[in-house]
């Protein structure tokens, strides 16, 4: 039923045709500071074009978006992990880009730390776009609508890759969500139902401490007790920084938008929020880098599971899910 009330309203702003406003750069009240200036609405407008353009692609096939659909907050929910160019598979499902303007660390493992550096990964992954920097730019300045662009953005119609990443930064920058019922409630204009509260109690006892609050994730990298995945055989952040205490450790990922943003791991290896509480009251693998807080079994009743799925749903931010704003530009289509 929550699905399907969410579903009615999203309905509800489409068939109005609303526009929503977009990110204005400040941080929401009593968030913390954001980690990047606020984005020029030229580069934003520069970098939206490329999000949705699979010129950036090797065989100009697949897009940004293709991984990360705005309607499943940027993420995927057709396979487990990405696929790249000519149906090729990636190694770790594609992560779900919200609130990335106060992040540290980008990526399952943390390799990439600055927003302006993270569309290099996919965009030279030989499992995902399989293209060079070089050879975007060479594609951009011979098409008819970006030099104009680039422009418009950078005063200068000469495109380069770093102007290029940049663009691409300044737009998922705007990608902010804050308007989901649990905000409303947490700014009293709504309560929750008794519910609602029940799971927002048990919430902040067993989950709170690596989903902090306002960003539901503490942007540090966490072993919760998954068995390793026999195909791909992911370290985790021990591949970047070499050291043990690391093995088996993955960014913590926000739960923001958590009702649409599946299959859920970094090798979306679950389908269902079910699936998922089922994991840490009875999946811990235990392990020497097994999480502080995951050590002592969580127990949790069949009625406690129910009311945590409830407050987890009030952080659906259907603003920011059909936010006109972060869609496929129209003028794409032409």
């Amino acid at each position: 039923m929550n699905k399907l009330n969410g579903f009615i309203g999203i309905c509800f702003f489409i068939l109005l045709g609303i526009s929503l406003s977009s990110f204005d750069g400040k941080a929401p009240n009593a968030w913390p500071a954001m980690n990047y200036a606020l984005p020029d609405s030229a580069k934003v407008r520069l970098g939206r074009f490329l999000f949705y353009d699979p010129i950036l692609s090797r065989d100009n096939s697949i897009s940004c978006a293709s991984c990360h659909s705005q309607y499943t907050a940027f993420t995927h929910v057709d396979h487990p992990v990405s696929h790249g160019i000519e149906d090729r598979i990636g190694t770790r499902n594609a992560p779900a880009l919200i609130n990335l303007a106060w992040k540290k660390h980008l990526m399952w493992d943390g390799a990439i730390h600055h927003l302006d550096a993270q569309s290099l990964a996919p965009i030279t992954n030989p499992l995902e776009m399989d293209e060079s920097l070089l050879h975007v730019v060479e594609k951009l300045q011979q098409h008819a609508r970006y030099p104009s662009l680039f422009y418009g953005a950078f005063r200068d119609s000469v495109i380069t890759g770093e102007h290029i990443l940049k663009s691409l930064s300044a737009f998922m920058m705007t990608f902010v969500s804050s308007n989901a019922r649990y905000d409303s409630m947490t700014r009293g204009e709504v309560k929750f139902t008794p519910q609602e509260s029940r799971g927002y109690t048990l919430f902040k006892r067993h989950c709170s401490s690596c989903h902090q609050e306002p960003l539901f994730t503490n942007d540090e990298f966490m072993n919760n007790g998954l068995v390793p995945d026999s195909n791909f055989k992911d370290i985790g952040r021990m591949k970047i920084t070499t050291q043990s205490k690391d093995s088996l450790c993955f960014m913590v990922p926000t739960l923001r938008n958590i009702e649409f943003s599946y299959p859920y791991m970094h090798d979306g290896r679950f389908k269902t929020l079910n699936e998922v509480l089922k994991h840490y009251t009875n999946g811990i693998m235990p392990s020497s880098t097994l999480a502080p807080t995951l050590q002592k079994k969580i127990n949790l009743s069949s009625e406690d599971k129910v009311d945590l799925m409830a407050f987890l749903l009030t952080l659906t931010d259907n603003l920011f899910l059909f936010n006109t704003n972060y869609s496929y530009p129209p003028e794409l289509r032409k």
